[in-house]
């Protein structure tokens, strides 16, 4: 329901949901163009699996700073495509082995956001945030993105309307939220056009806490 927290099991949910989904087509080439992105779906996992674990990763230091990230070492592994801490190995494993990366990582995150008191307050390119917020950023992530590679793949990618409303409620409080909030999702990330709204040329979300420590 909006107006819940958005919480560690959102994030096993939304990671399990994307990796059983591609579970289904784990023998086709992963190496197509990923909806309107300029990365293939197998880089569009891989970018997916590697935000898990960069905001796992800004939680996890006893004195995180509000400024700056963590200074975790980074690679383009090819012109144009996503920067990449987080990466598999082709050779060991193909797209299963992928998926247990992706798994991996969101299992990462949903264990910092359990462990780590929500007084926390760690650096993100929007602005400092708590662990509620990285865990809806990494929801935000796997759904909006797995749309995308859902486009590539010829996938259905439809997630709970729940899951939707609390990651929008979340990381999006001025977007209205009546009707179908996975549509509604979509647009706020600039996916699509809606009756009355115009598809975003730009935007960005609010992890910002919502409650004072």
């Amino acid at each position: 329901m909006p107006g819940d927290p958005v919480t560690a099991a959102d994030v096993r949910e939304a990671v399990y949901l994307a990796a059983d989904t591609l579970a289904t087509v784990v023998e086709r080439d992963w190496r197509v163009p990923a909806g309107d992105l300029d990365w293939d779906c197998w880089e569009t996992v891989e970018h997916i699996a590697d935000d898990l674990f960069a905001y796992a990763s800004q939680l996890g230091p006893r004195r995180p700073s509000v400024t700056e990230p963590v200074p975790i070492g980074f690679e383009y592994r090819r012109p144009g495509g996503p920067a990449l801490t987080i990466y598999a190995i082709p050779e060991e494993g193909g797209q299963a082995g992928l998926l247990q990366v992706l798994e991996s990582c969101g299992a990462l995150l949903a264990a910092m956001v359990e462990v780590t008191p929500p007084t926390v307050r760690s650096q993100h390119t929007y602005g400092a945030s708590d662990p509620e917020g990285f865990a809806a950023m990494g929801v935000v992530e796997t759904l909006v993105h797995m749309r995308d590679v859902a486009a590539g793949l010829e996938l259905s990618w439809e997630p709970p309307q729940d899951l939707c409303a609390r990651s929008l409620q979340r990381l999006f409080p001025d977007v209205p939220a009546e009707g179908d909030s996975w549509q509604t999702l979509l647009w706020a990330t600039g996916r699509i056009a809606l009756p009355g709204r115009d598809r975003r040329a730009s935007w960005r979300w609010d992890g910002t806490p919502r409650h004072q420590q």
